[in-house]
């Protein structure tokens, strides 16, 4: 039985695993609002006991940078320490990695139907790969291929400086330099970077915010959410507009990273992609992630592919734990 979560801004996912040869079946799963506790030993005391999970080995993915053992959440004020962790769990160990190394660790057990195509790439792709997920904040993560298999590692690559490409990104810059000190791409391409776009085309005027669209949102538990649902399904302009910016802006990082990370072998999105899919199929994604100069011909080789699978978090920590007993790490 392999303990596992993925820890994040918002949630706080906890699942159980049980192991079947090569396969992962999942035994149980809970979910708790992040910022109802104080921190993740409260949560995983309250999960081993009312679900009664006998745990042999433990991994989190946890939405920060981890570094000897310890991790500082980047959207929380919670420190996790997985020595910590591993007394209390009466462990050897714990694993503690970044989310998205955990979700990276994934992809090789995920199937045909986990993924919708948004460019074929080379007949047979080969070499690094990446992910990268707009969520509560944007994660990235790369995968080095040695010729045999990937190993994933974590990166912090969502909190570099955002770079506008038009006049219109240009004006959003100047327009979130006035709310932080360092305007980062995880400031568009995050559930409050939606937000930050809708504020921005409302406060210059680009877009007019309908009066029941301004009382809807003032009482909404998640308004990037319903912002972007508003988008897809009902097409409300300044929505609308606002998800064509988000877009955009995700296809030009994600072409960043395939860049920075040499990744011929894929480029794997996640998070809000997977609930825009239509959106996220329109020309614009594609545009910018090719609009790369003299690097266009070798972007076209990549495959490009949204990961629907909400699970595969939870499913990558415990292929970690995997991973590190076969390769006795």
């Amino acid at each position: 039985m392999i303990l596992v979560g993925d820890i994040g801004g918002t949630n706080a996912r906890l699942a159980a695993f049980e192991t079947e040869g090569n396969r992962l079946c999942r035994a149980v799963e809970k979910i708790y609002p992040s910022k109802e506790h104080n921190g993740l030993a409260e949560i995983v005391a309250d999960f081993t006991k009312t679900e009664g999970i006998p745990a042999q080995a433990a991994c989190f993915g946890v939405a920060g940078p981890v570094r000897g053992g310890r991790s500082q959440i980047s959207n929380l004020p919670w420190v996790i320490d997985s020595r910590e962790l591993a007394a209390q769990l009466r462990l050897r160990s714990v694993g503690l990695i970044n989310d998205l190394e955990a979700f990276a660790y994934s992809l090789d057990v995920l199937e045909s139907q986990d993924f919708v195509t948004l460019a074929e790439g080379a007949e047979s792709p080969e070499g690094n790969t990446a992910v990268v997920s707009a969520g509560s904040g944007l994660g990235e993560a790369g995968l080095y291929w040695d010729g045999f298999r990937h190993h994933p590692f974590a990166c912090e690559g969502g909190h570099t400086d955002f770079a506008p490409k038009t006049d219109l990104e240009l004006e959003l810059m100047q327009y979130l330099m006035k709310k932080y000190d360092h305007v980062s791409f995880e400031r568009i391409l995050s559930g409050p970077g939606v937000k930050n776009i809708y504020d921005f085309l409302r406060d210059t005027g680009k877009e007019e915010e309908p009066a029941w669209l301004r009382d809807q949102l003032a009482v909404s538990p998640d308004a990037p959410a319903m912002i972007s649902e508003l988008a897809v399904t009902q097409k409300i302009p300044i929505c609308d507009r606002t998800l064509s910016i988000f877009v955009s802006v995700f296809g030009s990082e994600a072409g960043n990273c395939a860049l920075k990370f040499m990744s011929t072998g894929g480029i794997y999105i996640a998070g809000i992609a997977a609930k825009i899919v239509s959106k996220m199929q329109e020309p614009s994604f594609m545009g910018a992630f090719l609009n790369k100069g003299r690097m266009r011909s070798l972007l076209k080789e990549v495959p490009v592919k949204i990961v629907l699978n909400d699970d595969s978090g939870l499913i990558g920590a415990a292929r970690f734990t995997l991973v590190q007993k076969a390769f006795r790490i």
